[in-house]
């Protein structure tokens, strides 16, 4: 953030604190803010974070967050992009690949590739999983 953006926001902030502070001299007690002053702390909640500026305006942090759209499930939070899932179709020439080996004590196993790879680590990864066999 630079300098001059840092100056603004902060002089957003001390305006409406400013702001803030005459109407909670001027009110009478049990008296709801206003919702002008409550957009206005929201958008500087969306902006600076909501625990920073709950605590600059002496704000209650939950319903500052569920204004200002970052609470789960707000009607104004940006929602999740959309699951897509892309498939990419193997090569037309290559051939699948299929190895089947037993171990020494009877078991085996069958691996089917779309496409070859190494024998010697499927070999490798056998003798792991089986030992030296012998």
């Amino acid at each position: 953030m630079t300098a001059t953006r840092t100056a603004i926001g902060a002089r957003e902030m001390e305006r409406t604190r400013a702001r803030l502070e005459r109407w909670r001299k001027t009110r009478p007690r049990g008296v709801a803010m206003p919702e002008e002053l409550w957009a206005a702390a929201a958008k500087l909640a969306r902006r600076h974070g909501v625990y920073p500026t709950a605590r600059a305006l002496g704000l209650e942090y939950n319903k500052l967050k569920r204004l200002s759209g970052q609470a789960d499930g707000s009607e104004n939070a940006t929602p999740p992009p959309p699951f897509v899932e892309l498939t990419v179709p193997p090569p037309a020439d290559v051939a699948g690949c299929r190895i089947e080996l037993t171990g020494p004590r009877g078991g085996s196993v069958k691996i089917e590739l779309a496409a070859p790879i190494s024998a010697s680590l499927v070999v490798e990864l056998c003798r792991a999983a089986w030992g030296d066999g012998g």
